[in-house]
């Protein structure tokens, strides 16, 4: 069994004697879509945002939580936190950061057009304290704060007025903003250019705050890279084309077919680990009707969707169509998530069989059709062809539509698809991915990627009592009985979880976290 890599060894950090600044190549199938960091709550967007964006809090080398533009925090009242911000700290065109941009930026994540607000439910402002200290204020006591700041980039007020960007991106509505295509950070990494769909190019902070000091630099940098290019590609036979040839130095998404073949071959070298989150179908529960079911909606009855689980054979689609790179789930979340269950990571059986009984059940004898939803990308494209035949197998007829992000992710969090193939990258908390997938979704904050627009007031009063319970041992019983009620009612069909496998050139040194992000900050070129 594979052994989950906190990180690879940085041996010339290790050794003192890093090679002198280099450029990355790195090679992915999907865009980031936005350089606004508020704009959108996608894994593929904070991969390049996070190089640029800083927030208060970010992770270290073993994925726990550390500081990063606050030094420290504390809980000063039943509801407010206080953090002190690190002093000296720039963003890219000069300017210092401070008290006035920490508490703009908490209050432009919390716009209505923000898709980081859903992980921030309960924050009801921050205000100034002095230059370099602010309290964010809740409505209740909360139990998840700081975790809800990961990832809430820090932007300086100034520039964003200057350039009237002082709202987020509405990325939904397709908005086009001064903040899509520039950035200005505080991060170790600069936006030179992005040119969507096609390529990112990042260029090192040279008064990056993590450079100041060897103690800094060991804890939080230590890699020596000058650029960073970051290319759309794709097909997958051509991304791994443009590694064996020399033309990229990374590929974070090589094909799965060719993991054996890439093993044996010494040009390149592989980094593994196991994924903190989960593959999963997403049902339509709030439509009327769907497809041809005649002025009915199947997936409203908990018998059909327990239909869909037994009739896709994850076993095979792991087997064949991963190679044997993933797991199989049952479970809504991964064991690296607090509150975990392993009663529910063993997933049923497939049993087509058992699946028809229980459509002809809910009256669906002959099955119905609908419209299955799923990014282009080859290996997700096959994972869903494979589900699409086995379903036709118990009658229900699934056409799948294939769209590029910038089409799929809408739909996903608009709640517009009726039967949709997606991922969720969770923390190691599990309040934020009940809050994103299956809280009811109130058009504002919670629910915001829950795609098949389910309802339970039972577990909406569990999932709030999550971010307000202080005591662990209590907070945890109640993830156990929200977890319960997940596995009983399939809002969402869990499917399986990857094995991520990051492909490069034998002189690139990586950390490699459990969320499939490659932290810039840390990658050295022997």
């Amino acid at each position: 069994m594979r052994r989950w890599l906190i990180g690879l060894a940085l041996a010339a950090a290790a050794s003192g004697a890093l090679a002198q600044g280099k450029t990355l190549r790195f090679a992915s199938a999907f865009d980031p879509q936005t350089m606004d960091p508020h704009a959108l709550a996608l894994l593929y967007q904070s991969r390049v945002g996070t190089q640029i964006y800083e927030g208060l809090v970010n992770r270290g080398k073993d994925f726990k939580l550390e500081p990063s533009l606050a030094t420290s925090w504390e809980m000063t009242g039943p509801t407010t936190w206080r953090f002190k911000l690190r002093p000296g700290v720039k963003f890219h065109d000069g300017a210092p950061f401070s008290a006035d941009d920490a508490v703009f930026s908490i209050e432009r994540a919390l716009d209505k057009a923000s898709q980081r607000k859903n992980q921030m439910l309960g924050i009801s402002g921050a205000k100034k304290v002095d230059a370099l200290t602010i309290d964010v204020t809740t409505s209740q006591p909360d139990a998840v704060l700081p975790d809800k700041l990961y990832l809430i980039g820090m932007m300086s007020k100034a520039w964003a007025e200057k350039n009237n960007v002082v709202k987020p991106q509405d990325y939904n509505a397709k908005q086009e903003t001064f903040a899509v295509r520039n950035a200005n950070g505080t991060g170790p990494f600069m936006l030179v250019r992005y040119e969507a769909d096609v390529r990112t190019t990042l260029k090192a902070n040279p008064q990056w705050w993590g450079k100041g000091s060897a103690e800094l630099a060991g804890r939080f940098g230590g890699g020596n890279l000058d650029e960073v290019h970051y290319q759309v590609i794709q097909s997958d036979a051509t991304r791994l084309a443009a590694l064996q040839s020399g033309q990229v130095d990374f590929v974070i998404d090589p094909p799965f077919q060719d993991l054996t073949r890439l093993a044996a071959d010494k040009s390149v070298k592989i980094s593994e680990t196991d994924d903190i989150g989960t593959q999963y179908l997403a049902l339509n529960q709030h439509s009327a009707e769907i497809g041809n079911a005649k002025g009915r909606n199947p997936f409203k009855d908990p018998r059909v969707r327990r239909a869909l689980q037994l009739a896709i054979d994850t076993d095979l689609i792991v087997k064949q169509v991963l190679r044997g790179e993933g797991k199989v789930t049952g479970s809504f979340f991964s064991p690296l998530v607090d509150g975990f269950l392993p009663e529910f990571e063993q997933r049923p059986k497939a049993d087509a069989a058992a699946a028809r009984a229980l459509l002809k059940e809910a009256g669906y004898e002959n099955g119905f059709a609908v419209q299955m939803d799923c990014v282009n990308v080859a290996w997700r494209a096959s994972v869903c062809q494979a589900a699409a035949s086995m379903l036709e197998k118990v009658g229900i007829k699934a056409s799948l539509v294939t769209s590029p992000s910038s089409v799929f992710f809408p739909k996903l969090s608009q709640g517009t698809g009726f039967l949709v193939e997606f991922g969720w990258t969770p923390t190691t908390d599990a309040w934020l991915i009940f809050q994103s997938l299956v809280r009811t979704n109130d058009g504002l904050a919670a629910g915001a990627f829950n795609a098949g627009r389910y309802s339970n007031p039972k577990l909406d009063a569990l999932i709030d009592g999550l971010r307000v319970e202080p005591n662990l041992t209590k907070r945890r019983a109640m993830v156990q009985d929200a977890l319960r009620i997940v596995q009983a009612e399939l809002p969402v069909i869990p499917l399986y979880r990857r094995q991520h496998n990051w492909v490069m050139r034998p002189n690139v040194d990586v950390v490699q976290w459990p969320n499939d992000m490659l932290e810039l900050r840390w990658v050295s070129i022997r």
